[in-house]
């Protein structure tokens, strides 16, 4: 008899939901398929009130999280945005001023609340704001604050690649406060992702995210996380909008079903699967 292997649990979350109706649609038609196992809301977009009804369909079968966001065109407009090369400025060179941060960081759980009437499964960033000097550290004293004492807390996701699988922009993610957001989660016992893939330049033809993709579900840790971007069809102003009408083309393709055979892989929520004992940093 030949022994089976068991599948490798890896969470395919679907970032940006409610940036516009093709996003929020395509990835609700994803996440019902079941080719995708998660996915992050921008709450300060005018559409997460009405696109979250989108979602409550699927409550308990994925995992809906916070995108945290500071560099969006929603976060210019509620007052506290900057660039995406402003904020990282600003991280590197003074931090970000916690206390402000956390007024940021609790009307967007308070607004994420308000319409999914549960807390987030994760949290993660758009850009990967989550990990910044200053943010990181309001975020999980507001996760603290408000979830410690449950007994399921949302898990982080820690923006940090896979081994073997690093490339300059990858590498650059990392450094912006990956190792920094893991410690101190661990010490407020909150989970994080073991690795984060699904990082690229949002380039080329449908044979590239194809070939990528296979490359990232082969090389995704148990309990990683690949990020994708999919819209049901590009949008209008959207800088990736052809990105993402490929991206959600190919998750809802027979060939992306047999590349998570081939790679032994099962998408799973994070919320089922990161219950490893934590490693608590002194």
């Amino acid at each position: 008899m030949t022994a089976t292997h068991p599948l490798k649990g890896v969470i395919l979350c679907a970032d940006d939901f409610a940036i516009h109706a093709g996003a929020s649609e395509g990835i609700a038609d994803l996440a019902t398929q079941g080719r995708v196992s998660a996915t992050s809301a921008m709450v300060l977009s005018p559409r997460w009130p009405q696109d979250v009804a989108l979602l409550r369909p699927l409550r308990g079968q994925l995992d809906v999280g916070l995108h945290l966001d500071w560099t969006s065109d929603f976060a210019l407009t509620a007052g506290h945005g900057l660039s995406l090369k402003a904020a990282m400025l600003k991280a590197l060179a003074t931090g970000f001023d916690p206390i402000a941060a956390r007024l940021v960081i609790d009307q967007q759980l308070d607004a994420f609340e308000a319409h999914w009437q549960a807390p987030p499964d994760f949290v993660d960033g758009h850009q990967h704001v989550q990990q910044f000097d200053g943010i990181r550290q309001a975020l999980v004293q507001a996760l603290s604050n408000r979830y410690g004492a449950s007994s399921v807390k949302p898990y982080l996701r820690v923006s940090r690649p896979a081994p073997g699988m690093t490339d300059l922009k990858s590498r650059i993610i990392a450094a912006m406060g990956a190792n920094a957001i893991e410690k101190i989660a661990g010490q407020a016992r909150f989970h994080c992702s073991t690795a984060l893939l699904g990082i690229y330049d949002f380039s080329g033809p449908p044979r590239r995210y194809t070939q990528l993709m296979n490359g990232w579900l082969q090389g995704a840790p148990a309990g990683s996380i690949i990020m994708c971007h999919p819209a049901r069809q590009a949008e209008t102003g959207d800088a990736i909008g052809q990105a993402r009408a490929q991206e959600y083309a190919y998750l809802r393709s027979p060939q992306f079903a047999d590349a998570l055979a081939q790679a032994e892989v099962q998408l799973v929520r994070g919320a089922d699967h990161l219950h490893a004992p934590l490693e608590v940093f002194e």
